[in-house]
């Protein structure tokens, strides 16, 4: 095995090498603060251990891609801080997202409100009360114009969180790119367009399983072949999480979920390697700092070796588990808000010694509302003291070695796997939805989590410890009353100003095509939102056809 550890530790610094070419280091020499060289990466010297080494860490960039999925990982280039933002209108969102970038963000991500996320236009009696509220309101093609307004979408990376509408709204991306002049070709991002985690967790679903099975798949096939380099799809953890699950059934449910989409989509005539690079993965970090870097470490070996053993996959890309991190929103207290940045730097720093590709930064008054500017900006302060000032990005992996890291991941790997082979038991992610297995999992690990602080066995500074005499704060952000009346205004305009016939014509040209299974959607849907359909149109013009699902 020793031949075997020097071989791959040969072709890692072959393959640094090549990266660096493309991307050079950010210093030369890197060096800490008592001007000690620090190397790229460090492993055992040891040849006793080599065997295990090789089994279980291997290089960063090489199988099982525990140490990480470049050979460099943040030397070269920081992962992108990629802060989620939206509220109101498209125009204040535009300008949200300006100011971040003005800030110094890397990567756009976009929060729509809920009428949006469930497919309702703003002027339907479902939306009232809720037109801008948890995030930004988007009804038409024209909203999403103003959205992106002097925004380069040849330069910037855009991610989306929405999903029984993912289809809609990555048409109406590419429909302003193409209005930018900008190829199909070369636009990037993510939409999340994961449609079981709303059934187990988060709730904003619409149609049954089967036909939002398809729809996704329908996006793979489409954007193999017409937008290459956009991430089809983010297999979410996060809001398991967020419902209350522990880290191993996040990581757990999440890659269950990923199997599911997988199994999809070769069983619609798809090749594995065609579509798996595109696929890309969203988890939470918490507190607990060591548990969370093990998660993740975890969560990469054994995606690589499920894509590798169970699917065949021969690509490397196909192997690679890449990951967009939030930091824990359920973790925040509303009580002496500002400890939310202690919080929010811990969560961050370990998504960063994970090897995470993308990251947000919450604000410290999300559990009372919308973050502020002020807020917004010391969030993303947060990932550039960590980038620059820290120096965990300096080296790959840097808590690899530690045997209370190893073993940690070791033992998740262990329990993760344990709960996915229940669900293979079961059928797979689609029938543990339906039966509620995973519901009921969630449920009961949030309950035992709340027992345990309502009891002081777990405890939260300054929500039941460490308590003290406070005003609720006074500059939080309110989104304006009179946006939804704007709104509403607005896509009723849309309807009056467009040509009717064109969208009776392209809306039933979308409801024939979607009775027929052989039909791939997503060009009929791009036809749909050029003619300025709305969300709500679209997503009713499908409603008909596929029904609207109950819970398991």
């Amino acid at each position: 095995m020793g031949n075997d550890f020097n071989q791959s530790k040969q072709n890692w610094q072959e393959s640094l090498q090549k990266a660096q070419k493309r991307f050079p280091e950010r210093k030369d020499p890197f060096v800490n603060k008592s001007d000690i060289e620090v190397d790229p990466l460090y492993y055992p010297e040891n040849e006793a251990v080599y065997d295990e080494y090789m089994e279980k860490l291997g290089f960063p960039g090489q199988y099982p891609y525990t140490r990480g999925i470049q050979p460099g990982m943040y030397r070269s280039r920081f992962w992108t801080m990629r802060q989620y933002a939206g509220f109101g209108s498209a125009k204040e969102t535009n300008e949200r997202f300006k100011y971040l970038l003005e800030q110094g963000q890397t990567g756009l991500s976009v929060a729509f409100d809920l009428p949006t996320q469930i497919g309702y236009d703003s002027d339907d009696p479902m939306a009232e009360g809720e037109v801008g509220k948890v995030g930004v309101a988007i009804d038409s093609l024209e909203d999403m114009e103003i959205l992106l307004k002097d925004i380069p979408l040849d330069q910037v990376s855009t991610s989306m969180t929405i999903n029984a509408p993912a289809s809609v709204l990555l048409c109406m991306y590419i429909a302003v790119a193409e209005k930018q002049d900008v190829p199909k070709e070369k636009i990037t991002g993510t939409i999340q367009n994961d449609i079981l985690k709303e059934y187990i967790a988060r709730g904003t679903y619409i149609y049954p399983p089967k036909p939002s099975m398809r729809l996704i798949t329908n996006i793979f096939d489409y954007c193999a072949k017409e937008v290459p380099k956009f991430n089809t799809i983010s297999i979410s953890g996060y809001h398991i999480r967020e419902a209350g699950s522990t880290a191993v059934q996040e990581v757990a449910f999440t890659l269950a979920n990923g199997m599911a989409y997988v199994k999809a989509a070769i069983e619609s005539g798809l090749d594995v390697d065609e579509f798996a690079p595109r696929l890309a993965f969203f988890f939470n970090a918490h507190n607990h700092f060591f548990e969370e870097v093990a998660k993740f470490r975890a969560a990469r070996r054994i995606w690589a070796s499920i894509m590798k053993e169970k699917f065949g996959a021969k690509s490397e890309k196909s192997l690679r588990l890449r990951f967009h991190t939030q930091t824990g929103g359920s973790t925040l207290t509303a009580q002496q808000p500002d400890n939310n940045i202690v919080r929010v730097a811990l969560q961050a720093l370990s998504a960063v010694m994970g090897g995470t590709q993308s990251l947000h930064t919450n604000s410290r008054d999300e559990a009372l509302a919308l973050p502020t500017e002020e807020s917004a900006r010391i969030a993303l302060r947060t990932q550039q003291v960590i980038a620059h000032e820290s120096g965990v990005a300096d080296t790959v992996d840097p808590l690899a070695g530690s045997y209370y890291v190893e073993s940690m991941t070791d033992q998740l790997e262990e329990d993760i796997m344990s709960y996915i082979d229940k669900i293979e038991e079961i059928g797979g992610a689609v029938q543990a939805v339906e039966e509620g297995y995973m519901q009921r999992e969630i449920h009961q690990a949030a309950y035992e989590a709340q027992k345990k602080i309502e009891s002081n066995e777990e405890i939260i500074v300054g929500m039941n410890e460490f308590q003290i005499d406070e005003d609720v704060q006074a500059d939080l952000l309110k989104v304006d009353e009179a946006l939804e009346q704007n709104q509403v205004n607005q896509v009723q305009n849309i309807r009056k100003n467009r040509n009717q016939g064109e969208v009776d014509r392209v809306l039933n040209d979308l409801k024939q095509a979607s009775r027929d299974e052989s039909e791939n959607l997503m060009p009929y849907i791009l036809d749909a939102v050029k003619a300025y359909a709305t969300v709500g149109e679209i997503c009713h013009t499908l409603r008909d056809v596929f029904g609207e699902y109950t819970g398991a």
